[in-house]
């Protein structure tokens, strides 16, 4: 029954004119590429400012411009992703690498979700600017960024495999 439905999208009319055309493919991939990057680029200097580098500057400065910049660049790249995936759904449903790369990805969502919870609940703004994030902050910088990099090479290793 999900094999007819992904077969279903695949073969929708305007799934099948972005697959095939010259140019709204390549178009559709460079705005994946796109989100990946604002979202990445921006999750990434965030996690480390709250593991430590960068400590001059106040934390929620970051939080604040990255937070946005991430978000915009996850909608984006969902879109784009979705876009992409029904050209191929039955094949990429079918793949243990896609499989892994969305379930990191629902996992760094969660992540990013949680994090935001724990630096309000921990008022961060009134830490000294110098001071050492609490452990929790720390580890769920870690753990984004092994998530989020894991995501980028699954993603790269789609086009190979």
């Amino acid at each position: 029954m999900i094999e007819q439905a992904l077969v279903a999208v695949e073969d929708l009319a305007f799934v099948s004119a972005l697959r095939n055309s010259t140019f709204m493919y390549p178009l559709v991939n460079a705005g994946h590429i796109l989100g990946v990057s604002m979202l990445v680029g921006g999750i990434v200097p965030l996690d480390l400012r709250l593991l430590g580098l960068w400590r001059t500057y106040p934390v929620m400065v970051f939080v604040d411009v990255l937070r946005i910049t991430s978000a915009i660049g996850l909608g984006l790249a969902v879109v784009c992703g979705a876009l992409l995936f029904a050209t191929a759904a039955l094949g990429y449903a079918r793949s243990p690498l896609f499989q892994a790369k969305i379930a990191l990805v629902l996992l760094g969502v969660s992540n990013a979700l949680i994090l935001g919870r724990v630096l309000k609940r921990q008022d961060i703004p009134s830490l000294p600017m110098k001071a050492r994030m609490p452990l929790s902050l720390r580890v769920g910088a870690g753990l984004s960024l092994v998530v989020w990099i894991s995501v980028l090479i699954l993603g790269r290793l789609l086009g190979y495999f």
